[in-house]
């Protein structure tokens, strides 16, 4: 609401100008997109000739004209504070409506000055409007003017004002606090038919609970220019002091911007050498406190010296105004401290600030991944010590049984458990894969980490020496077992040589006891074949 008044008041102000060249604009923020119609005010307002709009409706040459205002709006001492022409050419409304209050600061405000005559003390601008409308509706029954807002509600005081230099026009007495809607109604179309003041504003706009400031100050303005023409005008609205007086004023100011820029430059090259520093804490919890204190900076530290640096513009602006309005050669910083020179600061400032906040935040996802990591080390290392663990119990076991078959189907489960114990090796190296990672990016428990690792190593190779030795064993327990069968079966072949060497056929005839002379041989033979596999069994058992 208060933006849709704000919008309104602007646009009939910047109307009542523009009438001059026979121009009128139907919306604010339409209207002024393509530049020529803010270029043809700011000269109806300066008396002077700015550059030569651009033809063309294109983007480029409604950015090229706008711009044009705004650099004219520089050249005057203007500060557009991030405002650019793109935001004009796109209709921003908020950009748009600070644009039309700034050139009302500039061309229709900012000189204004009166002087007290009890203290001698200079106000400006906003102050000296306050005061002369102060100074004008003194003394009539229920106007108390203390501000730009509340005060003008019920209507009272512009009929105040009307009726101070034309008694004429408003029969004051008769008017009702009251009865606010037609005191504003009247004092409007007093002004408008009788003054010929543009009725800027309208009764509803000002008859609610919190009338918009800058609209009425815009309005209020318009009755301060006019009476100020009038013959009859008192020296009430000329500033007056003292040659002395003004320059001692003049020398405190000049001392203050030289003071304050010090400082502010001061803790600005102290701020970025310190926002420079790229030692961050070697920890996700140290770089989380880092980024808070960061962000302590910029909400608690920051904002009050850029406040500071506003506050310098102002008063830099303020003195300049002031000696120029004396016919003083204005005040012109010396080189290092000028406001180009803050502006330069800030901008090294707000880099070195940004920079720094990548840099924290690089950090910062460097910490989290090398946490992951851990945590996965950590995760993989518990369950390698539990399966190592286990296989270690397994492999300590000597269930190899009491027979050959037995010990056989034991040698064939021992060779399984080795090809899965060897093929395990991977994971272990795995792990040890993360530890080194983890070590070459710098972690900050890299110590428990390589404990850990030591561990897993360790029970590696134990269940390594663990699976040699059990196979050691099972290869002396499956000899023990084929001894003990070839033992059996030599001891069964002697027991049927020996039947056969015991028998009492010696033969009947020669035919006979030849055929008993060859079988001897043979029996001889497998004798003597039976010594050799006791000799290898007596051996191999030793």
């Amino acid at each position: 609401e208060r933006e849709s008044v704000q919008k309104k008041t602007f646009q009939k102000w910047v109307n009542s100008h523009l009438v001059r060249c026979s121009c009128r604009i139907g919306d604010l923020y339409v209207d002024l997109r393509d530049g020529k119609m803010l270029i043809k005010l700011l000269e109806i307002l300066s008396g002077e000739r700015l550059p030569r709009p651009t033809k063309g409706k294109m983007r480029i040459h409604c950015l090229e004209n706008v711009d044009k205002a705004l650099q004219f709006l520089r050249e005057q001492r203007v500060h557009l504070e991030n405002m650019g022409s793109h935001d004009i050419v796109d209709g921003n409304p908020r950009l748009s409506l600070g644009l039309i209050w700034t050139i009302i600061l500039r061309f229709q405000i900012q000189d204004i000055t009166i002087e007290e005559t009890d203290n001698q003390e200079t106000k400006s601008a906003k102050d000296a409007l306050l005061l002369w409308c102060q100074m004008k509706t003194a003394g009539y029954h229920n106007v108390n003017v203390r501000n730009f807002t509340t005060s003008w509600r019920d209507g009272l005081a512009f009929n105040a004002i009307i009726h101070k230099h034309r008694p004429d026009l408003i029969q004051f007495d008769k008017l009702s606090k009251s009865n606010a809607m037609y005191n504003l109604n009247n004092a409007f179309n007093v002004a408008e038919d009788k003054l010929g003041l543009t009725k800027l504003l309208d009764a509803e706009d000002i008859f609610v609970d919190h009338p918009d400031e800058k609209s009425i100050i815009t309005y209020v303005v318009t009755y301060y220019h006019y009476f100020s023409k009038m013959k009859q005008e008192t020296v009430h609205g000329k500033r007056i002091g003292k040659v002395v007086g003004i320059a001692m004023e003049n020398d405190r100011m000049i001392h203050e911007y030289e003071s304050m820029t010090s400082d502010l430059l001061r803790w600005i090259e102290s701020t970025i050498e310190s926002l420079g520093d790229r030692n961050f804490a070697n920890s996700l919890v140290g770089v989380q406190s880092q980024l808070s204190q960061f962000s302590n900076y910029r909400t608690i530290e920051k904002p009050p010296k850029f406040v500071e640096k506003g506050n310098l513009e102002v008063l830099l602006f303020t003195l300049q105004s002031k000696m120029r309005a004396n016919n003083q050669k204005p005040y012109t910083p010396k080189e290092g401290k000028m406001i180009s020179d803050i502006n330069k600061a800030w901008e090294r400032l707000e880099k070195a600030e940004h920079e720094r906040e990548l840099a924290l935040r690089e950090e910062l996802i460097r910490q989290e991944k090398l946490e992951q990591l851990a945590a996965r080390f950590n995760r993989k290392a518990s369950m390698r010590e539990t399966w190592l663990s286990e296989n270690q119990r397994l492999v300590s076991q000597d269930n190899f049984g009491f027979d050959l078959a037995a010990v056989e189907a034991a040698a064939k489960k021992h060779e399984a458990i080795e090809t899965d114990i060897f093929a395990y090796e991977e994971r272990v190296q795995a792990v040890m894969a993360v530890s080194q990672e983890l070590e070459a990016e710098n972690y900050h428990d890299i110590l428990k980490i390589n404990e850990r690792k030591v561990n897993v190593l360790r029970l590696w190779n134990y269940l390594l020496e663990l699976l040699r030795a059990r196979r050691m064993r099972l290869e002396l327990s499956l000899q023990l077992q084929q001894n003990f069968q070839e033992m059996l079966y030599i001891l069964d072949s002697m027991e049927e040589l020996k039947q056969r060497l015991l028998t009492d056929d010696y033969g009947k005839h020669l035919m006979g006891v030849e055929d008993l002379l060859q079988k001897h041989s043979l029996v001889e033979a497998d004798i003597n074949v039976l010594g050799e596999r006791v000799k290898a069994v007596v051996q191999q058992s030793q």
